[in-house]
């Protein structure tokens, strides 16, 4: 049976399209390749009482309706502020700039799963093909498993979705694939460090500094969400793009040299793992908070590539724009 809405990825952009829909009276079918919702919301666990966040560390609001949300979510406790900005290594002193800095009680991965409540998401299910037939559309996926819907909307990372419709020979514009195929990411080479003792970290626990290689170090301990000692590390885009293909024991030698100078006493790494991020931060973003392809019967892209802001509220409010785009664009069917 046809949804009105096939959604690719149930990242936040995704999500948030399908509780606009929902809201509208819309059905929505999620595909998402990764075996949880949330893409880059990711919190792992890490020995018998850790808990890393190692893709997204924390979010801020800039925009009235985000911070609608946002304040319901701390009055459910689902949400606290960490802090109100980061140390950058050179001095102890941390100095705020006045925005809060939320976190998610439990991990980041704790909201998507918040949000993809009552959604019908199937997991674990990589889209090999797009089909367009006359006025609808309709997705196979790496099981063979066939989806139809009146609509569709595109979440993943734009080189991701790119190659999705070339190798599935749909005709997108030229106009569409030029403004598309200008959006650019950085990736991200990330540790998560397993402590054996305690780190000595700038308060609120991290510190960002985007001169250096690796450019983000916290400890999720301090941060809230874990009961050990675990350390989140980010190297840099430029850094990340270098040694993508470099030995894994080379690159964990890196990160955690960065990690190392704030350990406390005679405590030690016990263990590193490495999380490759591909597509971690947009560089290059489109204006509008999403695209309706032109010339094509309800096709939308949307994420957090979208709306020039970038990261956890970008994504979030393209995902309502799409969502309610779509939503137009089927009631004037």
């Amino acid at each position: 049976m046809a949804v009105d809405v096939l959604i690719v990825g149930a990242g936040l952009s995704g999500l948030m399209a399908a509780q606009s829909l929902s809201q509208r009276g819309y059905t929505a079918q999620l595909v998402e390749r990764g075996r949880s919702v949330g893409g880059r919301l990711a919190t792992r666990r890490v020995g018998d009482a850790g808990v890393a966040d190692h893709g997204v560390q924390f979010f801020t609001v800039r925009s009235e309706t985000f911070q609608g949300f946002v304040d319901q979510w701390l009055q459910q406790d689902l949400v606290y502020v960490w802090g109100t900005g980061w140390s950058d290594g050179s001095v102890k002193r941390t100095f705020g700039d006045g925005h809060p800095r939320y976190v998610v009680r439990g991990g980041m991965n704790r909201l998507a799963k918040y949000l993809a409540h009552d959604h019908d998401i199937a997991l674990n299910r990589m889209v090999t093909q797009i089909r367009m037939q006359e006025n609808s559309w309709s997705l196979v996926d790496s099981d063979g498993e066939r989806y139809d819907g009146r609509s569709l909307l595109l979440t993943p990372p734009m080189p991701e979705t790119l190659e999705l419709l070339s190798s599935s020979e749909v005709p997108l514009g030229a106009s569409d694939y030029n403004e598309l195929h200008r959006i650019r990411f950085g990736p991200c080479l990330c540790g998560i460090h397993e402590i054996a003792g305690e780190v000595e970290l700038p308060e609120p626990g991290a510190l960002q500094n985007f001169q250096s290689e690796v450019y983000w170090v916290a400890d999720n301990h301090a941060k809230g969400i874990s009961d050990t000692t675990v350390v989140t590390s980010h190297a840099n885009a430029k850094f990340s793009r270098q040694n993508w293909d470099a030995s894994e024991a080379d690159i964990i030698r890196e990160l955690e040299a960065a990690v190392l100078p704030y350990l406390k006493g005679s405590a030690r790494i016990a263990s590193t793992q490495l999380k490759k991020w591909r597509y971690s931060v947009p560089l290059t973003t489109y204006p509008e908070e999403y695209l309706m392809a032109r010339g094509l019967p309800r096709l939308a892209f949307a994420g957090d590539a979208f709306g020039g802001r970038g990261r956890v509220e970008g994504a979030f409010l393209s995902g309502i724009a799409a969502g309610n785009a779509l939503s137009d664009a089927l009631s004037n069917a």
